[in-house]
């Protein structure tokens, strides 16, 4: 079975898109890499008179680095979580746009089709993201990480169960669609199916492994079949 029709099958039933924000909307750190936002956490950190976590020095990925914190020290996680949000709502502000991903959003309101935003990312710099780039009306609702509770993050289905809770629907009438295997394990545990968007060599057999129902190359393809 070609992947356009598999998405087809699995589409049909949807009523609400659960969507991850960083790969299949745009790309939060294209403009404010992530290794530069790790790099001012750990500058904030040391500014404060605290020392970085051990294995913090060489972390490049923002989001990581605040579990290490949380981890290490919860009693910085808030102010720890405060300064990525702030820095990711600057990324935000120069991401580069995924324009399948716009149209995913798109071909769910013509198709009458609710879309939730759930994601690692703070809540305001997707808002902002959204609203910079004309997406905000497209948007149900915006699930981003709990402030200062990074344990709310996926692959924990929190934000997702949040998210159908808000919209009012179960799992039966979702699908979610991100770019990694935290996102299919978080699916996984909200009961909800995983299409996988593999937007880099080798994610695909990754996705798969991890019990994504149907693995994409574009965006555009899911919008194509929404459509």
């Amino acid at each position: 079975m070609t992947a356009a029709l598999q998405l087809a099958d699995v589409l049909r039933p949807v009523k609400h898109v659960l969507l991850d924000f960083d790969g299949p909307v745009c790309s939060v750190f294209a403009g404010l890499p992530a290794p530069e936002v790790a790099r001012r956490l750990r500058e904030r950190l040391l500014a404060d008179g605290e020392q970085t976590p051990a294995g913090a020095e060489h972390e490049n990925d923002p989001l990581a680095l605040l579990r290490l914190v949380s981890v290490a020290r919860p009693d910085l996680t808030g102010s720890t979580d405060a300064a990525l949000t702030a820095l990711e709502t600057e990324a935000a502000r120069v991401g580069l746009a995924n324009t399948g991903g716009e149209s995913v959003l798109r071909a769910c309101a013509s198709s009458g089709r609710l879309v939730s935003i759930v994601s690692n990312n703070a809540t305001v710099a997707i808002e902002t993201y959204l609203t910079d780039h004309g997406l905000s009306g497209l948007v149900t609702g915006v699930f981003g990480r709990i402030p200062g509770d990074p344990s709310s993050m996926k692959p924990s289905p929190r934000l997702l169960l949040d998210a159908m809770t808000a919209a009012g629907t179960g799992p039966e009438q979702c699908v979610f669609i991100g770019d990694a295997v935290r996102d299919v394990e978080a699916g996984d545990a909200s009961g909800v199916a995983t299409i996988g968007y593999a937007n880099k060599p080798g994610k695909d057999a990754k996705l798969a492994a991890a019990g994504a129902v149907v693995i994409v190359g574009s965006m555009q393809l899911i919008a194509d079949a929404l459509s």
